[in-house]
């Protein structure tokens, strides 16, 4: 069954109502966060680059600077180590792939939305990686 052309009509406006508001929505927060300086600040911020080496996440293994990889995307979660509900076992991994340890059974399902505040990059494909 066919849609009268006034229904057409109707549908195509609440559509297209609808993805200006979403447009709008996104460029107000994105209004927002150039205002406060983009969200949360860390060390080093101005200089970060999307791709890293391993060896350059090594570098990151303290308490106080701490990056991780999991699954090839780089996380500085330096802010987070206090909070973690694991404790210390954060920070088995630092500087180094915590893929595995990341997707064991602890983690709930939301801890993969939390993970994705604290990308900065991904893992730079070097020569011996190819």
């Amino acid at each position: 069954m066919e849609a009268s052309p006034p229904q057409t009509l109707v549908a195509a406006s609440a559509a297209v109502l609808f993805l200006a508001f979403l447009l709008l929505l996104v460029k107000s927060n994105r209004g927002k966060e150039e205002k406060e300086g983009g969200g949360r600040t860390q060390p080093g911020e101005g200089d970060r680059k999307t791709a890293y080496t391993k060896a350059e996440v090594a570098k990151h293994n303290k308490t106080d600077d701490a990056w991780i990889i999991i699954d090839n995307k780089v996380y500085d979660v330096t802010s987070y180590v206090e909070e973690h509900p694991g404790g210390d076992a954060i920070l088995r991994h630092v500087g180094g792939d915590a893929t595995e340890g990341f997707h064991g059974p602890q983690h709930p399902t939301r801890v993969y939305d939390i993970i994705e505040d604290f990308s900065i990059g991904v893992v730079a494909e070097t020569a011996k990686d190819q």
